[in-house]
C-alpha cells in the first residue's frame, strides 16, 4: 500500500476477509455475483478498487443474516465492519 492508496491496510484486510467469506459459500457467491453483475474475472480484477470493496461490504452489511454469520465466522464486531465501510467511503 502506498501513501496515495485511499484505504488503510486494516480496512482493506477486513474487506478482503469479508470477500473471502462471501465466496467461500457457492450459494452466497452466486447471489453476490447476480446482484452485483460481476463475474469471477471482473471481481478478481477489481479487488483493489475501493468502490468494489465497499459494494461487497454493503452486500454483507445490508443482509442481516449474512452480517451476523460473517461477524461470527470472522470474529469481529458488527460495528467494526460498519466503521471500516464508512472509512472506505461511499
Amino acid at each position: 500500500m502506498n501513501s496515495e492508496y485511499p484505504i488503510s491496510e486494516a480496512d482493506e484486510t477486513l474487506a478482503l476477509r469479508m470477500i473471502g467469506w462471501i465466496v467461500a459459500d457457492s450459494a452466497r457467491a452466486d447471489r453476490m455475483l447476480a446482484l452485483t453483475g460481476l463475474d469471477g474475472a471482473s471481481l478478481r480484477a477489481s479487488l483493489s478498487d475501493p468502490a468494489t470493496l465497499g459494494a461487497l461490504m454493503d452486500f454483507v452489511i445490508n443482509h442481516q443474516p449474512d452480517l451476523l454469520a460473517c461477524v461470527d465466522d470472522l470474529g469481529v464486531e458488527p460495528g467494526a465492519i460498519v466503521a471500516a465501510r464508512e472509512r472506505i467511503g461511499r
